[in-house]
C-alpha cells in the first residue's frame, strides 16, 4: 500500500517538473531535459529528482544552474500541487546518463 502511494507521488513530482523544465528550455533552442525518473522516500520529505539532458555538452552547465535555483523549482512545484500534496518535499538533483551509458555501449558493439 505505502508503495503505491510512493510511486503515485512520485509521477506526479515527474509529471509537473517535465511541465516546468520543458517551459524553462523553451528559450534555449536545440537544449532538451526531461525527467526520468523521480525517487521519493518514504515520509515524503526528499525527493530524488534524475534528469536527462540533451545534449549532454551542456549537462553540467544545467545542472549547475538547476541547482543554484532549486528553491525557486520547489517553489514553483509546490505552486502546481499544492491541492495534492500538504508537504513539498526537498528536491535533489542527480544527472541521469544512462542514455550515454547506452550510446557508448552501442558504440563499441558496432566496432
Amino acid at each position: 500500500m505505502e508503495g503505491t502511494r510512493l510511486n503515485k507521488i512520485g509521477r506526479l513530482l515527474q509529471k509537473e517538473l517535465g511541465d516546468l523544465f520543458q517551459k524553462q528550455t523553451k528559450g534555449m533552442p536545440g537544449t532538451l531535459v526531461s525527467v526520468s525518473a523521480v525517487r521519493v522516500s518514504a515520509d515524503l520529505s526528499v525527493a530524488k529528482v534524475f534528469l536527462s539532458i540533451f545534449p549532454s555538452e551542456k549537462s553540467q552547465e544545467l545542472m549547475e544552474a538547476i541547482e543554484a535555483n532549486k528553491k525557486t523549482i520547489r517553489y514553483d512545484l509546490g505552486q502546481r500541487v499544492r491541492l495534492q500534496l500538504r508537504r513539498i518535499p526537498e528536491l535533489i538533483f542527480f544527472l541521469d546518463d544512462s542514455l550515454d551509458y547506452v550510446d557508448n555501449i552501442d558504440h563499441l558493439l558496432k566496432k
